[in-house]
């Protein structure tokens, strides 16, 4: 994970262009959906952020463009899970709005995911792990924030290492 002074916006809120201005963009020959004789076709698409060497990478999809799109997703999900930014003092004019009193509403597959995902983990993590003082501050409650962290198990589970760490119980 980087130190949390080395970004003032989480790369994961960063908007498409300025995002892969910073990254390297390959495309990859690998089997494409079909039959049982696939073609090999060059529909694959990876992104690499070259400041922190997280990847995002899609082939699942017969289009390039579609693959491209996916693995801007990927990479956005994974820079949410591995950079650490410095927690606001209030929540985002993005998590008030997908947080009417009090219910996160969000689906995991949307755009905003992974902005509002990186935003939870910055506020759980600066309080280290501890999920009541990142609920106060976020204006929900303590089972609506780990059931959207559940949304991600990798994020559900690096919450519970790190609440391990600090002493405290595991949340199922």
């Amino acid at each position: 994970m980087t130190d949390p002074a080395v970004y003032r916006t989480h790369p994961a809120t960063w908007d498409e262009p300025y995002l892969l201005a910073r990254c390297i963009s390959r495309r990859q020959r690998r089997s494409g959906p079909g039959g049982q004789h696939r073609n090999k076709v060059e529909t694959a698409v990876v992104f690499e952020h070259l400041e922190t060497a997280v990847t995002g990478a899609a082939s699942e999809k017969r289009s390039q463009e579609a693959n491209r799109k996916v693995a801007l997703f990927r990479l956005r999900v994974n820079l949410a899970l591995s950079v650490r930014c410095e927690a606001a003092q209030k929540p985002s004019g993005l998590w008030k709005a997908r947080v009417p009193k009090g219910k996160i509403k969000v689906n995991p597959g949307h755009q905003h995911f992974p902005a509002l995902l990186s935003e939870v983990l910055d506020h759980v993590m600066a309080e280290q792990g501890d999920l009541q003082g990142a609920a106060e501050r976020l204006s929900c409650t303590k089972s609506q924030l780990f059931k959207f962290l559940k949304l991600e198990a990798r994020a559900a589970k690096m919450v519970n290492d790190a609440r391990h760490s600090c002493g405290l119980r595991e949340l199922q």
